[in-house]
């Protein structure tokens, strides 16, 4: 990882070059922790009636690492057990295999174990920083939000294995079109 931090818009140029290389691939990276921890909200209802959600606290979780292109909709998620420099490797590794032929632009947040000294980045992978306290920024935030909305609201998951089930037959049939379009990314894509 480069210790000067890039403006916004060098990484704009950076990523408009690795969309003209046919072996360029650009992709944003995010992590998210999955628990059963009650995510409730509104619902309609006919006048007059009161709706209840079931709910059982639990405080174990696991997490969901992805990477994803707002161009082309493609995206890599891998659920892992913990966030820490060791398992950011082991995805590392992984999306560097599953696309061994192609030059991946990776940008990410800034959280602490993306800047570690025992980071293992492999060849193919170029990782640059978005700006510190910018979530907004980056578009894999949006699928988190999508999945927690339309997996996770106003449901009753008995296990952490049924509700990563749940989210992975979702994930399994998620469209290149449905990612593209809720991670849509005009700010660095626009004249791409």
């Amino acid at each position: 990882i480069k210790k000067n931090r890039v403006p916004l818009k060098k990484i704009v140029e950076q990523v408009a070059g690795y969309l003209k290389d046919p072996n360029g691939l650009v992709f944003f990276f995010d992590e998210a922790r999955f628990g059963l921890q009650p995510q409730i909200a509104r619902q309609w209802a006919l006048r007059g009636e009161r709706i209840s959600a079931p709910i059982k606290t639990g405080y174990s979780n696991f997490y969901l690492y992805a990477a994803v292109d707002p161009k082309g909709g493609e995206y890599f998620i891998l659920e892992l057990p913990r966030v820490d420099t060791e398992i950011v490797n082991i995805y590392l590794k992984e999306l560097s295999e599953t696309y061994s032929n192609k030059n991946i632009l990776l940008i990410w947040d800034q959280a602490g174990y993306h800047k570690s000294k025992a980071l293992q980045i492999p060849a193919n992978i170029t990782i640059e920083p978005l700006p510190p306290y910018s979530p907004e920024l980056n578009p894999a935030e949006r699928l988190w939000r999508w999945l927690r909305r339309h997996v996770c609201r106003n449901r009753l998951f008995t296990s952490l294995d049924e509700q990563a089930e749940a989210l992975g037959q979702t994930i399994r049939s998620l469209s290149a079109e449905l990612i593209a379009s809720m991670c849509s990314c005009n700010y660095l894509l626009h004249d791409n």
